[in-house]
This record gives structure tokens, sequence and C-alpha cells, in this order.
């Protein structure tokens, strides 16, 4: 069967120091598939944009600013992960500069600026904590990565860089 995922973008916005970013605690919908869990910012690629459009229109959305500086870190498909077992596959950037002032919180819950080194105390998809690190580091190649998921659980990781 022919892969056919939902495209979708996914966003970490760096503070002007570069030593915090912005999450979305998604706290505010009961029926959300992310209850509780801290995540970046993104959503669902429309069908008449790009994904540079896509992740600056969802940033916008979701957080009132724009980004004048965002480098694509890597790509993740998602095998399996959505709420009925669709196949996602995501375009991960890291927002490096943006004008206006973030809002507080939106439909999904409060906006949050979390220190870097504090990331991995946070409630999150135990596969974010794969793919983070590789967000923020140093090397400048994107990651193109696969995590498969099947009942809501991370079952294996892998990823590559050219």
């Amino acid at each position: 069967m022919p892969y056919s995922p939902v495209v979708a973008t996914l966003g970490y916005v760096l503070s002007p120091d570069g030593r915090e970013v912005l999450l979305v605690h998604r706290n505010a919908r009961p029926d959300d598939a992310h209850l509780g869990k801290y995540n970046g910012l993104g959503g669902k690629l429309e069908a008449d944009e790009d994904v540079l459009a896509g992740m600056r229109r969802e940033i916008r959305e979701e957080a009132g600013i724009e980004c004048t500086a965002l480098a694509l870190r890597g790509t993740i498909s998602w095998p399996g992960f959505g709420k009925h077992g669709e196949d996602w596959l995501g375009f991960v950037f890291l927002i490096t500069a943006f004008e206006g002032e973030p809002l507080t919180a939106n439909a999904e819950g409060p906006l949050e600026w979390v220190p870097l080194e504090r990331i991995h105390e946070l409630p999150m998809w135990e596969g974010d904590r794969e793919f983070l690190p590789l967000v923020f580091d140093e090397d400048p190649r994107p990651f193109h990565g696969v995590m498969p998921y099947r009942d809501g659980r991370m079952l294996s990781w892998r990823y590559s860089r050219v």
C-alpha cells in the first residue's frame, strides 16, 4: 500500500538569548490526543501551501508572532502515530528569530518559555526525547528519521544525516 501520511510542521521557537524554547502545554481540550504533554508548535499543512509557509502560518496562529529566521532541522516519519493509527510525516523547524510578543496561551493550552536544559523533565511523547537533542545540537546537517508508533507507544527510532 502506498505511504500517504498526514503532512505537518513542528516548530521550536528559541528565546532571543537562545536559552529557552517556547512550548505549548496541551491541557485545554479533554479530547486532545496530546493531553497533558508539552509540545512544539505546528500542525497540518494546507493543500495550497509549501512546508515553510505552513510553518510560518502555524507559528502565527498558535503563538501570535512572525518568524524572521528559521531552519529546517529535520524530517520524521511517524507511521501509526495518529489517533486512529494514521501515518504522519513531520518537517521539524528551529525558529531563531521572530517579531512580536508571543501569546500566553492558545486553544490547546498555555505557552511557556522553558529553559533548554529542563526540557527532558517535562511530560511529553517518549519519542520527543529521542529527536529533540537533534533539533538543538550544533550539527548543521538536517536529520531524517522514522519513528513507528502503535497504540500511542513508540516502537523504535532511527535516523540518518547526509
